[in-house]
């Protein structure tokens, strides 16, 4: 994976540590406390430094990209993944990077996006993406629904996973189509439902075959 994409890799890396250099021209307007995380309200609960806020988030990230497309690249089963979760790896990142410090710069500079509307569109949007990509996904130890009925049984992953790719998309529709409404608690029962219900699923398949 890492030979195959080094050229993405590089540009996706930069791309992550954009918001450093937006953060630099923008110095001199930041305050010296810049709003860092917010409560599921959208309320500022927690504030930074100018220094933390413009350069630890971009490198965290940076990190966790590289990190990601490491534990993909190690998987030996990386030769069944998909082009498209590939490109899903190496782009999640720099996304979150940058809507990230969009949130933090708007709000620092007074003209503050609704967290509590921009997550939920962006996650729906997000998980309509994985939804359509989920029965593309073939098996491995780093990609899609890791269950163990799922790793052992090709048949149980690839009915698991085409069951769980429409209630995904499904599920975004509804996050997005929610989001104006600024319930943290509809988003969160959504989310537990599209990790219990395919996982349900997934165990009677197993023991529907085991039955057989």
């Amino acid at each position: 994976m890492l030979k195959k994409n080094k050229g993405t890799l590089i540009i996706t890396s930069i791309v992550t540590l954009v918001p450093i250099i937006i953060g630099l021209a923008l110095w001199n307007k930041l305050p010296e406390q810049v709003p860092f995380h917010w409560d599921i309200n959208g309320n500022v609960d927690q504030w930074a430094s100018r220094t933390i806020s413009v350069f630890l988030m971009p490198a965290v990230l940076l990190a966790f990209h590289w990190l990601c497309v490491l534990m993909s690249s190690i998987d030996p089963k990386s030769k069944n993944y998909h082009p498209s979760t590939i490109r899903l790896v190496l782009w999640i990142c720099p996304m979150i990077s940058l809507l990230l410090s969009a949130l933090v710069y708007t709000h620092a500079l007074g003209y503050g996006l609704r967290v509590e509307t921009v997550m939920p569109l962006f996650m729906g949007a997000l998980f309509m993406v994985i939804g359509n990509l989920l029965p593309k996904m073939r098996q491995s130890y780093t990609m899609g629904i890791k269950l163990p009925w799922t790793l052992n049984n090709e048949e149980n992953w690839n009915k698991t996973h085409r069951f769980a790719g429409k209630l995904w998309v499904a599920g975004g529709v509804v996050i997005m189509a929610t989001a104006f409404l600024g319930t943290f608690w509809i988003l969160l029962g959504i989310l537990l439902l599209m990790v219990i219900i395919p996982t349900l699923y997934s165990y009677l398949q197993y023991r529907k075959h085991k039955e057989d």
